[in-house]
């Protein structure tokens, strides 16, 4: 079947088609993923016993209710070999030339060790090249949807790869955690130290380094943990893409408001699914952005 004729009205078609994978911990907006043509591989979600396809099984707000009511932590489950294997080889039979999988942290997840084993797999069929965003929620979001504006330019495949590897070195995830619930749940936190942090009311401020989750400090109260992020931000000078993380948030639109005087542009909001969300709990609010390289003095 000889149809190559039949969309070379775009000099950029057949020249470079290059396609843009990642996975469900990335968050972005349902309305994002469409326009700009990604690819979303979903990672499997089990709780008490029953195993849920992430965005697909549940929304995010059906997520939060199962938790509310289950005693124990979900458990996540990267995506199998063969799921990143089928969208590839999907991609490539629609006409894609060269495909940029870029994952979530490989330092909390095995996602992307599926997502290598799967591009050796169909390497005779089409190049893919997977790349580390050690990062996660929104700040994984806001990475795929500047190297997918990128790629639909007719950017090559070396030209989308470098970008997501400069972008992974600039992009900055900052959060406050509402409730210590789900860390104790998960044991991440001795049960005594999370009973005093409760008592006193404190909200953990989480960051993002190399590709792990470190804690960034500590505020008294919710206002102060949004104004500490306000401030955060504000402190890295002018930045790019930024998004809003938020996990079934009631203030999400305040404290957008808080944030836009320090932003030229659309802050987009992303819902934190139950990857992230499993471990941070129901009213995490964060920021994602990246950060502007600057010339030193």
């Amino acid at each position: 079947m000889n149809d190559t004729h039949v969309n070379d009205t775009h000099a950029n078609d057949m020249a470079s088609r290059i396609r843009v994978v990642t996975d469900s911990a990335c968050d972005l907006p349902q309305a994002i993923v469409d326009e700009l043509g990604i690819s979303v591989v979903p990672l499997t979600i089990r709780i008490d016993g029953e195993e849920f396809i992430d965005r697909r099984d549940l929304t995010p707000a059906e997520f939060w209710t199962l938790c509310s009511t289950s005693p124990n932590l979900p458990e996540t489950a990267a995506p199998a070999p063969g799921q990143f294997e089928q969208v590839y080889r999907d991609l490539a039979a629609s006409g894609a030339t060269g495909i940029v999988t870029i994952s979530l942290s490989a330092g909390l997840s095995a996602t992307m060790q599926s997502a290598e084993l799967a591009a050796r797999s169909v390497s005779d069929v089409v190049a893919v090249v997977v790349v580390d965003s050690r990062t996660v929620t929104m700040g994984l979001g806001v990475l795929v949807m500047d190297c997918a504006r990128l790629a639909l330019t007719g950017a090559s495949l070396s030209d989308v790869v470098a970008r997501a590897e400069d972008l992974a070195q600039r992009t900055r995830v900052w959060g406050a955690l509402d409730t210590l619930d789900n860390l104790k749940k998960g044991g991440r936190i001795g049960g005594a130290k999370a009973l005093l942090a409760s008592a006193l009311a404190i909200k953990p401020i989480i960051e993002v380094v190399d590709g792990k989750v470190e804690q960034g400090g500590k505020q008294r109260t919710r206002s102060k943990a949004l104004a500490f992020l306000v401030t955060k931000l504000q402190s890295y000078g002018p930045v790019d893409n930024l998004a809003i993380l938020q996990a079934d948030c009631a203030d999400v639109e305040q404290f957008r408001q808080m944030l836009q005087p320090h932003y030229q542009g659309e802050i987009i909001v992303g819902d934190i699914g139950p990857v992230v969300g499993s471990h941070t709990g129901r009213g995490t609010i964060g920021i994602a952005f990246h950060e502007r390289v600057t010339d030193h003095h």
